[in-house]
């Protein structure tokens, strides 16, 4: 139990950043709590609903969200994600495993290998 509430509390403070929990969420359940891939992606599901609302609502309010923006992303995620869930029904374990994986390193690498930037908020 204890194992999940340190992988919750971790979880959390990257999805207030607006990084993704699942990132932390998602192996700390297979690795540490011994869940299975579909069933660790699952529970992270269920777990975004409500730490999206409240990083949702603090972002809102510090006037971090560009509305119009949102909507054709919003509608096209949608239906990536029709796509996706019925792609992960069909996928074996290990193979979902591995292109989470294969995600992670890329998206990892991508973050130590940009050229930073100017930023806004600098």
């Amino acid at each position: 139990m204890i194992g999940a509430i340190i992988a919750g509390l971790l979880s959390g403070v990257i999805s207030g950043m607006g990084i993704g929990g699942g990132t932390i969420l998602i192996p700390s359940l297979t690795m540490f709590l011994h869940i299975g891939q579909h069933e660790a992606q699952g529970v992270n599901l269920l777990y975004f609903l409500p730490t999206a609302a409240i990083s949702l609502w603090v972002h809102i309010k510090n006037k971090s969200v560009n509305f119009r923006l949102c909507v054709p992303i919003i509608l096209f995620g949608l239906l990536g994600a029709v796509g996706g869930a019925l792609l992960a029904g069909v996928l074996k374990a290990k193979l979902l495993r591995r292109l989470f994986g294969v995600f992670l390193l890329a998206m990892g690498s991508y973050e130590i290998l940009k050229k930073e930037k100017n930023s806004k908020k600098d």
